[in-house]
């Protein structure tokens, strides 16, 4: 299993396979929480996961598959979008320098 220490988190990918909606407004909800903490955030296709993603977070559905796109991330399976305690854990690490394992 991988560990981030969250102050070293730059770069959050918020993965997906075909739609723009949930995903992306978690994106939106996550650039307005970590964007004070210098940490970029992306809505990316779970397929074209960009190689200098810190953290990955998807539907536990696509999480395999987020594995083989990107195989030396963090991974952060989630059952929805929105409230997730998943997505919590993601944001307090980044804010309080915890580790972060995936």
């Amino acid at each position: 299993m991988t560990t981030i220490n969250g102050s070293a988190v730059r770069k959050v990918v918020i993965a997906c396979d075909a739609g723009m909606g949930s995903s992306a407004m978690l994106a939106g909800q996550l650039r307005r929480q970590l964007g004070k903490h210098s940490v970029a955030v992306e809505h990316t296709p779970v397929d074209a996961i960009p190689a200098d993603a810190d953290v990955v977070i998807c539907h536990q559905g696509l999480a395999e598959r987020a594995r083989i796109s990107a195989p030396d991330t963090i991974i952060v399976p989630i059952q929805v979008f929105i409230g997730d305690p998943a997505v919590t854990r993601v944001v307090k690490a980044v804010q309080t320098g915890g580790d972060l394992d995936g």
